[in-house]
């Protein structure tokens, strides 16, 4: 089977998490990505399922960030996007599907879907004034992207133009994965799009709400 699958138990949508195996083993072989992909298999042996019942979620931050975000139209995941709409109208219900799965099968860098992730409270100072909370921030990367030696996060939002806290929650889907893989945040590349626009920005670790800050591990 060249794509992997697992149902996730988690509240809130129906989560299918996917993962090329073919395209993870090229992309990640020689560029120092092992730590991803021992990651993404180990996901579908064991995940903590009760994080996602329970604590902040990074979908619902309504907080803004200092990131320097570029706008491009026509970007290549944007034509993705129009693509998997088009091509998987009768195929999925929902439009997150739709793309989802068009650039899992057709992208030649689309190598995970729907990832579920987590932060510890321990991995930043400040965590409490910042969530409310003290337990696990967890969230699902709607598209997952190894492309020209990064690793690219990315959420598919159908009005991205018109997105306000988009950004911090991509962000924090990016350290939560630097921090369970080990790879530095320097790696990572963030972006949301729709079919038409494409919002990138490198997450950066001096953009967090003054009350907060990064604890970076050696």
């Amino acid at each position: 089977m060249v794509i992997k699958e697992r149902i996730l138990d988690h509240p809130g949508s129906f989560y299918v998490y996917r993962l090329h195996e073919l395209k993870m083993g090229s992309l990640c072989s020689n560029n120092g990505f092992h730590l991803l992909k021992e990651f993404l298999d180990e996901v579908f042996q064991k995940s903590p399922d009760d994080y996602f019942r329970a604590g902040p979620r990074s979908s619902s931050l309504k907080f803004k960030m200092n990131h320097d975000i570029i706008e491009v139209r026509g970007h290549e995941v944007s034509a993705l996007a129009k693509y998997g709409l088009l091509q998987n109208q009768e195929r999925f219900k929902d439009n997150h599907s739709r793309v989802q799965m068009f650039m899992l099968e057709h992208d030649a860098n689309t190598v995970a879907m729907e990832v579920p992730i987590w932060l510890y409270d321990t991995e930043l100072e400040g965590y409490h004034e910042l969530f409310g909370s003290d337990l696990p921030l967890s969230g699902h990367i709607d598209v997952l992207r190894v492309d020209d030696d990064k690793v690219w996060i990315w959420d598919y939002k159908p009005h991205a133009s018109k997105e306000k806290y988009a950004s911090t929650q991509v962000f924090f889907y990016s350290l939560m994965m630097s921090k369970r893989t080990g790879i530095p945040l320097d790696h990572f590349r963030c972006g949301y799009f729709d079919d038409s626009y494409a919002y990138l920005f490198k997450p950066e670790l001096d953009v967090l709400p003054k009350n907060a800050t990064l604890k970076i591990f050696s």
